[in-house]
C-alpha cells in the first residue's frame, strides 16, 4: 500500500488533499461543523426543505408504512406505488409525458448517456459539464466531442464533422461550479438542424430558476422541446435520488437499457415520500423560489460592495474564485474561524488555477446573515492572497481522455 500513501502525500503537497468534515444537525442556514456553530453557505438545500417538518413527517410515515428499503431493483420487486405516484407528479411538473426515478443524479447521467449514445455515434459534451456527464461519456461506446464552454459555434463545427452519424448533445442547464446557464435556445436549434437529441442536466435548475422553479429548460421557454431532462431530488427538493423526464417512448426505452437503473436497488420509500412532499410544497409556495433569487442577488451585491469580484448571474451559485488551491483552502479555513462555512473547491472539480469558494445561498437565509457573510468573506480572502485567473474551458481537449 506504499504507493497509495505516496499518492496521498502528493495530493497534500499539491494542496488537493480532501477530508470529510462532520456536520451536526439538519441542513439549514446554521449548522455545527466539527463542533463549531457556523453560517452554512455551501449547501445545495436551496429551498430549505431538507429540514421542513412536513418533509420529515412524510419520510417517517413512509418508512413506517413501507419499510426502510425496497429490497431489490425496480424491475424485480422494488417498484412501489409511491415511486409511480412521484413519477406522475414530476412529469406534470416538468411538462413531460413521463418521468423515471433513478437512484442518484450520478447514476442517472452515467446510465442515460450510455443508453442514448451507442457505438458508431457521437456525443457532444460541454467542457464544463458535471463529472457524472463526463463519466457517462467515457463509459458510453460512442465517440465524444467536447465543445468549448457554452460555445455554440464550436458545437456546430463538431456537429458538421459528425456528418450523418447519430448524435446526442449533453449539457448542464445550470453549471454547478459557476452558476451560469447553458445557451439552450441555440443548442436546441442546432439539434434540430443536425438531427441530434438533447439531454439537459437540471440538477441545479430544478427548484431554483424558471417559472415556479421548473428549471432552465422552462426558463428558456423550451417545454417539450428537449428530449431528456435529468433532475435531482437531493438538492432543492431536499431528499435523495434523481429522475429523468422525457417522452413515454423514451421512458420505455430507458427502462430496458439504463444499466444503472436495471442493476440498482430502488430508492427507499422514505426518500421518495420526502421528495414528493417537497415537490408539493414547491408547487404551493412558489414564493420560496423568489426569496431564493432575492437572496442570491443580495449576496452578489454585498460581495461586490466589499470589493469581491463575482460574476453576474441569477442562480444561487456564486463562485468566489481565489486561484491557487492552497490559497483557496486558506480562505476556507479563515472563514470557518469566523463562523462561516463555505467549502473550497479545487482541481479536478474545477480547472487548474480556478480554485474557489463555491458559495450557495438558500431561501431560508436572512438578509442580515448574507450581509454579514459578505463582510466575513472579504476579511477571509485577505488571508489567502487571491489572484486573478482566467477560467478557460477551451483549454480542455476536444476528445475526452480514456477513463
Amino acid at each position: 500500500m506504499q504507493d497509495l500513501q505516496e499518492r496521498v502525500d502528493e495530493l497534500k503537497e499539491l494542496g488537493l488533499y480532501r477530508r470529510m468534515r462532520v456536520v451536526g444537525g439538519p441542513q439549514g442556514p446554521h449548522v455545527t461543523v466539527d463542533g463549531r456553530d457556523v453560517l452554512l453557505l455551501c449547501s445545495n438545500d436551496y429551498l430549505g426543505l431538507a429540514a421542513d417538518h412536513r418533509v420529515r413527517e412524510a419520510a417517517a410515515e413512509a418508512a413506517l408504512r413501507w419499510g426502510a428499503g425496497c429490497g431489490s431493483s425496480r424491475l424485480v420487486s422494488g417498484n412501489t406505488a409511491v415511486h409511480q405516484e412521484l413519477e406522475s407528479e414530476l412529469a406534470e411538473f416538468k411538462r413531460s409525458e413521463a418521468a423515471l426515478l433513478v437512484g442518484s443524479g450520478f447514476l442517472a447521467n452515467v446510465g442515460v448517456v450510455g443508453a442514448l449514445a451507442r457505438a458508431g455515434e457521437v456525443v457532444f459534451s460541454d467542457a464544463l459539464n458535471h463529472a457524472s456527464l463526463i463519466d457517462g461519456c467515457r463509459l458510453a461506446r460512442a465517440e465524444t466531442f467536447v465543445y468549448r464552454h457554452c460555445d455554440s459555434e464550436h458545437l456546430e463545427w463538431g456537429l458538421k464533422q459528425a456528418g450523418d452519424r447519430g448524435a446526442l448533445i449533453v449539457t448542464d442547464g445550470v453549471f454547478s461550479m459557476d452558476g451560469d446557464i447553458a445557451p439552450l435556445h441555440e443548442i436546441v436549434g442546432l439539434a434540430r438542424r443536425y438531427g441530434a437529441r438533447v439531454m439537459v442536466d437540471e440538477a441545479h435548475g430544478t427548484g431554483t430558476i424558471g417559472p415556479r422553479g421548473r428549471g432552465a429548460v422552462a426558463a428558456a421557454g423550451l417545454d417539450g422541446q428537449v428530449d431528456v431532462i435529468v433532475g435531482t431530488l437531493g438538492k432543492a427538493l431536499g431528499s435523495y435520488g434523481a429522475f429523468v423526464s422525457c417522452s413515454a417512448d423514451t421512458a420505455e426505452y430507458l427502462i430496458n437499457t439504463v444499466r444503472t437503473l436495471i442493476f440498482s436497488t430502488a430508492l427507499p420509500p422514505s426518500a421518495v415520500a420526502a421528495a414528493r412532499a417537497s415537490l408539493q410544497i414547491l408547487r404551493s409556495e412558489p414564493e420560496r423560489v423568489q426569496r431564493l433569487a432575492d437572496n442570491a442577488a443580495l449576496l452578489r451585491q454585498e460581495l461586490r460592495r466589499h470589493g469581491q469580484a463575482v460574476p453576474d448571474g441569477v442562480t444561487p451559485i456564486i463562485p468566489l474564485v481565489v486561484g491557487d488551491a492552497d490559497a483557496a483552502m486558506a480562505v476556507c479555513e479563515a472563514a470557518l474561524e469566523r463562523e462561516l462555512f463555505a467549502q473550497a473547491i479545487r482541481p479536478p472539480t474545477v480547472p487548474e488555477g480556478t480554485s474557489r469558494l463555491r458559495l450557495t445561498v438558500m431561501a431560508s437565509h436572512e438578509p442580515e446573515e448574507l450581509r454579514g457573510a459578505a463582510a466575513t468573506l472579504a476579511g477571509a480572502t485577505k488571508v489567502g492572497k487571491p489572484r486573478q485567473t482566467v477560467r478557460e474551458g477551451a483549454a480542455r481537449s476536444e476528445t475526452l481522455p480514456a477513463a
